[in-house]
């Protein structure tokens, strides 16, 4: 009896081992794929980032010293001399009332010099692993091509890359103003989302009776969280930069930085959309993790005499902190990707002046990068690449700190 009932179950068991191996080799192959379709994207980036370049100038570079001084080795008054000496009187008078020569690093001018006296263009490029692997053909190719141009290895992503304002030439084009941009919009949303998105889950997991009203909250906001992002910027453009106007141009507090913010397309207005969006995340993460804290740890609290909040305050949040905050880590990854929102509500394509303030105008690294990719020339999807390079580091950077701090408050616990 016990033989032929152990028959009958064995084809039944290896049928299941059988299933539970086809599903194994499925879920092997769809992570292989995923990893080569990153590497894939990291290659197309890298590649685009570095190379040899051929430039050419229409002013030497030599031809421009001062007292003996070559042109990378200039003072900030030497520099602003030879820009002075070298463009005529309209432009100079156009830069002086941008404010352009107010505090001007030496950097700034040597792109200001490059850019409207050198002329330097890029007129021939090549990506990283070709330039490795035909350097001599290159060599001669640019030679023979190019016999006034200079070949050099460039790689697009370097210091003055980061510290560079937005320029119309490729070769001095920066992307200080966007990383200032990005970061004023990550600083605002998440002090906007975290603490609003905390109480509410505090109040729906511990406060919140089973009733009518409180399930349609949480269906709404389980809703929300996948409610694509544009409508998320109609929603801002609706509420912070139309019916708010005056309070996120900082015209109700005395403090219009800039009369082209007056209708409400400012820093504050982008973080607050971007709040909005990972609201609804950062309340579910919280959720969870609330929810995750054991029953057992409450009713001892309440045992020994304490009231809810104090429950809530002393034993819940520490428990849940390191959810809490994984939830938040995933909130900022998503929000400083963000581009379509930040159209909506009036992001810059092109802004020479860094953001100073919550009611300045903005760029930010995303709306950078899709503004670089969609101009004809091909350098300047080199710096668009550069640029996405910034952003990738400047993600991971933000999510390291944030799980140090997370994970420095759980040993302290």
């Amino acid at each position: 009896m016990s033989t032929s009932k152990s028959s009958k179950q064995n084809p039944r068991l290896k049928a299941r081992h059988r299933t539970g191996s086809v599903w194994q080799t499925i879920f092997m192959i769809s992570t292989l794929v995923g990893i080569v379709a990153l590497l894939a994207l990291l290659y197309n980036i890298g590649d685009s980032a570095f190379g040899y370049v051929v430039v050419e100038y229409q002013v030497l570079p030599e031809s421009l010293e001062r007292d003996g001084v070559a042109l990378e080795d200039q003072t900030v008054d030497q520099l602003l001399l030879t820009f002075q000496e070298n463009v005529s009187k309209g432009l100079y008078r156009r830069f002086e009332a941008e404010g352009a020569f107010e505090n001007p690093t030496e950097v700034d001018l040597e792109n200001l010099i490059v850019e409207w006296v050198l002329e330097a263009r890029v007129v021939e490029g090549w990506g990283f692993w070709e330039s490795l692997r035909n350097r001599a053909e290159i060599q001669a190719q640019a030679a023979k091509e190019f016999p006034n141009g200079q070949l050099e290895m460039r790689s697009w992503l370097n210091p003055n890359f980061l510290v560079s304002r937005q320029s119309e030439t490729a070769m001095k084009a920066g992307v200080r103003t966007a990383i200032l941009g990005s970061l004023w919009t990550i600083f605002i949303a998440i002090t906007f989302a975290f603490p609003i998105g905390v109480g509410a889950a505090i109040y729906l997991e511990e406060y919140a009776t089973d009733t009518f009203i409180n399930r349609i909250i949480q269906t709404n906001i389980n809703n929300l969280a996948g409610v694509p992002s544009i409508i998320y910027g109609m929603l801002g453009l609706a509420i912070f930069v139309r019916a708010l106007e005056k309070i996120t141009s900082g015209a109700a507090f005395g403090v219009l930085e800039d009369p082209t913010t007056a209708n409400g397309r400012t820093v504050l207005s982008a973080g607050l959309t971007l709040g909005l969006l990972v609201l609804p995340l950062i309340i579910i993460n919280s959720q969870e993790a609330i929810r995750a804290v054991p029953q057992s740890l409450r009713q001892a609290s309440y045992g020994l005499g304490a009231t809810k909040w104090q429950t809530v305050w002393y034993h819940v949040l520490p428990n849940a902190i390191s959810g809490v905050l994984t939830g938040t880590i995933l909130s900022i990854s998503r929000a400083i990707g963000e581009t379509a929102p930040l159209v909506v509500v009036g992001a810059s394509t092109f802004i020479r002046e860094d953001p100073s303030g919550p009611f300045s105008k903005f760029t930010t690294l995303p709306i950078q990068i899709y503004q670089w990719t969609a101009r004809p020339q091909d350098v300047f999807r080199n710096i668009a690449a550069a640029a996405i390079l910034v952003l990738l580091i400047l993600l991971l950077s933000l999510n390291a700190t944030a799980i140090f701090l997370r994970n420095r408050y759980a040993r302290r616990l």
